[in-house]
């Protein structure tokens, strides 16, 4: 898709965050969420060719609704101001560890996977993972894709104390600490909007296939 369009609309969406305004110009929305949903279809069919888990899942339920729900939101503006899907057995409401991809403008166009949102059971799982074997993730996170699209390592909320049953002097101890497990690859506005419909959609490809081991090492939680 044209990502420089879907800026320019989800911009002038932030300006004018109302039915009114947004019905009036439905036509430019359902274009580009035609768009949206191409890409969205050819991802998933990339990632199902090495992630069978993914395959046959349905490309619609993947994609998140640009509707907001705004019945316990202190912010009551109607829209979301960025596209977004995740891809995950289950689609959009998978548990299992999954690969994100949202765009819009103002520094909000992303690429994450792993855990938002693990269970009990999921942190537990994983956390034992890394108490018995850091070193699968440690070279994972070493791999040139990772390092191309995820330099930062490691991010996410994390604990204040180590979580019950591991030492404060755990060599791991800084990764032991999350809640959450995720790597995230961000897309500056101008960066994204000098990309080609074709470089777009390849950049985005590379970078949730670069989530891939990822998302395999956590999906010993499940």
């Amino acid at each position: 898709m044209n990502a420089a369009a879907l800026l320019d609309f989800l911009q002038d969406l932030a300006a004018h965050n109302e039915r009114e305004w947004f019905q009036a110009h439905k036509a430019r929305y359902d274009a580009l969420r035609l768009d949206f949903q191409a890409d969205v279809a050819y991802w998933l069919r990339e990632l199902a060719a090495a992630d069978p888990a993914l395959a046959g899942l349905d490309p619609a339920k993947c994609i998140f609704r640009i509707y907001r729900d705004v019945r316990f939101s202190k912010v009551k503006v109607p829209y979301k101001t960025h596209f977004s899907a995740y891809f995950a057995p289950g689609g959009k409401h998978g548990t299992a560890p999954g690969r994100y991809v949202q765009v819009g403008p103002h520094g909000q166009t992303l690429v994450a996977g792993g855990l938002y949102e693990p269970t009990k059971e999921q942190l537990a799982a994983v956390r034992q993972e890394i108490d018995y074997a850091a070193d699968d993730l440690h070279a994972l996170l070493a791999a040139p894709a990772a390092q191309q699209f995820f330099p930062r390592g490691l991010t996410g909320e994390q604990l204040k104390k180590m979580p019950p049953g591991y030492e404060a002097t755990h060599p791991e101890a800084h990764w032991l600490r999350h809640k959450q497990f995720l790597l995230s690859h961000h897309l500056p506005d101008a960066d994204l909007r000098a990309l080609s419909p074709a470089a777009f959609r390849a950049h985005i490809l590379a970078a949730l296939q670069a989530l891939g081991p990822f998302c395999q090492w956590l999906g010993v939680s499940d």
